[in-house]
């Protein structure tokens, strides 16, 4: 397994408010990039929430494959904003992107 971190922006269609926002990074806490080696070089944030509401959020997957990752990503930041009580067409989600790897290889 290859460890990856991932970043996937979206947009909050009618901003999100501090308690929504404080839920979110709880919810996106396991899948902190923090907790890879990578995470403690670049210093990342899981949530950085820009002023015109668009949103990055970065965690670390791990998978085999980068298709894998990917995929692994969208689906942990969905599940993320839905357990913040942040439904999907409110916070649509764009292409998943890695931003690093890391392997033991």
């Amino acid at each position: 397994m290859t460890t990856y971190v991932i970043t996937v922006p979206g947009t909050f269609t009618a901003g999100i408010e501090d308690e929504a926002r404080t839920r979110l990074n709880q919810a996106l806490r396991p899948a902190d990039p923090h907790r890879t080696r990578m995470g403690d070089a670049q210093d990342l944030d899981p949530l950085t929430v820009n002023d015109d509401d668009t949103f990055t959020i970065r965690m670390a997957v791990e998978a085999d494959s980068v298709p894998d990752a990917e995929e692994d990503a969208r689906r942990l930041a969905g599940s993320a904003l839905r357990a913040a009580g942040i439904d999907g067409s409110a916070a649509p989600l764009g292409p998943a992107v890695i931003t690093g790897i890391d392997s033991e290889l």
